[in-house]
Formats: C-alpha cells, sequence, structure tokens
C-alpha cells in the first residue's frame, strides 16, 4: 500500500510539475502578454501567463502558492469520491500540514476550516484556502510580477519579435 501511495505521489508531483509547462506550449501573443498587465484574473486565466509567474515565483521561494492553487483547480475537476480522498489528503499534506516544506501561508480561521472538512473531503474542502492564496498572490507577488525581469523581458521580445515580422 506504501508503494502504490509513493507511486502515486510521484506521478501526480510530475504531472503537477508539468502542467503548467505544457499550458505554455504556445507561444503567447504581444496582446495577451500585455493584457496580463490589466488584470490578475487575465493573466491566471492564460495558461501562459500561469506558466511566466510560477515561473517567477519560483525566484521568489512561493512557487508553492501556485501549486497548491493549480492543484485545487484540478480536484475542483474530480468526481470520483475515492479520488477525491486520496487527491485531497495529498493537497493537505502537501500544502497544509505544518510539516510540509511546501507549506502555503493560511489564516488559523482557514486551517480550521479545513481540519473539519477533511473529514469527509469533497472537491471543494480547500476553496476558502484557495481564494486566500489567490488574494496573496494577487495583492503581493503580482505587483512585483509586473516589475520584474521575467515580465518585462518576455514583454520586450513579444514586441520585438513582432515588429520584425
Amino acid at each position: 500500500n506504501e508503494d502504490r501511495e509513493r507511486a502515486w505521489r510521484a506521478s501526480r508531483e510530475t504531472k503537477l510539475e508539468t502542467i503548467p509547462n505544457c499550458e505554455a506550449c504556445t507561444k503567447p501573443t504581444p496582446e495577451e502578454v500585455r493584457g496580463w498587465a490589466q488584470s490578475f484574473e487575465k493573466l491566471m486565466k492564460s495558461p501562459a501567463g500561469r506558466n511566466v509567474f510560477r515561473e517567477f515565483l519560483r525566484t521568489e521561494y512561493s512557487e508553492e502558492n501556485m501549486l497548491f492553487w493549480l492543484a485545487c483547480e484540478e480536484l475542483k475537476r474530480e468526481c470520483n469520491k475515492h479520488t477525491i480522498d486520496e487527491k485531497a489528503r495529498m493537497i493537505y499534506e502537501d500544502y497544509i500540514s505544518i510539516l510540509s516544506p511546501k507549506e502555503v501561508s493560511l489564516d488559523s480561521r482557514v486551517r480550521e476550516v479545513i481540519n473539519r472538512k477533511m473529514q469527509e473531503p469533497s472537491s471543494h474542502t480547500f476553496d476558502d484556502a484557495q481564494l486566500q492564496i489567490y488574494t496573496l498572490m494577487h495583492r503581493d507577488s503580482y505587483p512585483r510580477f509586473l516589475n520584474s525581469a521575467i515580465y518585462k523581458s518576455l514583454l520586450h521580445s513579444l514586441s520585438r519579435s513582432s515588429s520584425e515580422s
């Protein structure tokens, strides 16, 4: 049983690591990249935007916020009760547990709600926490992202290549 869990965790981590990179396979247009500066929602709705933002978060040692948010989105799409239980437990261990190196920053009220909901996990067990992390990324990391070298150089390179064509 432990071997099965280890294999499932390894495949899950690999899957989570590759989702954003696969999402960004299509190169964003200069208009799309400029749109990311208009609203955080546009950035988060764009697969390429999430990937670039995740790269920025990695430089700030807060990539776990995006990984948690993506894991919650994946959980919401799940219908199978057994799979929901497993994924919820893995999300809890990876991002909520105080023992996890990838623990996200949540207030005590949200932690209490999650602990209660973990008795009978659903695809919406982490909704409050996901909203709190989304808000944290929006208010805290997003303004720095827009001023970052990562964003500015992407915008510059795409603008330059589109003016050349």
